[in-house]
């Protein structure tokens, strides 16, 4: 009976591979730690079923984690992805060369974690769009938190660059044209351009004066928070208490288990 089940897995795994290039899908990783209960929704369509660990996942599909679930990701080349519970993530891209690795995804809620450093020569970007901003890693580490009114990033290692999410940039255009209240701008979509490093200011969570219109980038211990209407605050945050949030603390030491 073990053995028909192990077939029956395989076989599973081998139709859903097969059905991807089918549609000419490009693979983001594979699951490789589903924790409690975790579905998969293949190319955004359809029911959610079952997340099993070497599950391959690929561009349109979506995770989704129920209460006291997460779900780690290997992505193709190298690199950890890690959803928190009660967590949304649809992967929009991936496009994997020998030298140069590019991902995508949007974290529609919830908490997800990137470890994805880049090997000697190599050019890696990982980039999650949350409902208000969006944020990119060239190499690093970084925990970004998803809501509909205000996204957060923080930054563990190396630096991120941020910037708000292309609809709240729009909608704040279409604001100052019109002298009306912001409109949606549809999805998101991802676009990297300049980039304006600034150091970390020394005061807590200071007040949402600024607009965030440009890329800025984060280094480690600094944390951004982006409201819906583009503006945004930004601070050093309290790295001992953030080191005693479980959600943390797994993934720091799944991260040294992996030698990240």
């Amino acid at each position: 009976m073990k053995n028909i089940v192990i077939i029956f897995k395989r076989t599973l795994l081998l139709s859903i591979s097969i059905t991807s290039l089918l549609f000419g899908q490009k693979e983001f990783g594979k699951i490789t730690l589903p924790l409690g209960r975790v579905q998969v929704q293949k190319n955004g369509a359809g029911a959610f079923k079952k997340a099993m660990p070497r599950m391959p996942v690929h561009e349109n599909d979506i995770i989704k984690t129920l209460a006291k679930s997460r779900c780690e990701i290997s992505l193709i080349g190298g690199g950890k992805l890690r959803i928190g519970q009660n967590s949304e993530l649809e992967i929009t891209m991936a496009n994997v060369k020998p030298m140069e690795k590019n991902f995508e995804a949007t974290l529609k809620k919830g908490d997800v974690w990137v470890a994805a450093k880049a090997a000697f020569g190599e050019k890696k970007n990982v980039a999650v769009r949350t409902p208000t901003a969006v944020a990119a890693i060239r190499g690093t580490k970084y925990r970004a938190k998803a809501g509909e009114d205000e996204s957060s990033v923080l930054v563990y290692d190396g630096k991120v660059d941020v910037n708000a999410a292309k609809n709240v940039i729009d909608a704040r255009k279409q604001q100052m044209r019109q002298g009306g209240p912001p409109q949606g701008g549809g999805a998101p979509k991802f676009k990297l351009g300049p980039v304006t490093e600034v150091q970390a200011p020394t005061q807590v969570a200071g007040p949402y004066e600024v607009s965030l219109e440009d890329w800025i980038s984060l280094v480690e211990g600094m944390q951004i928070n982006v409201r819906k209407d583009g503006k945004y605050s930004m601070f050093k945050f309290d790295q001992d208490a953030d080191a005693g949030l479980d959600f943390v603390k797994w993934n720091k030491e799944q991260d040294a288990k992996d030698g990240n």
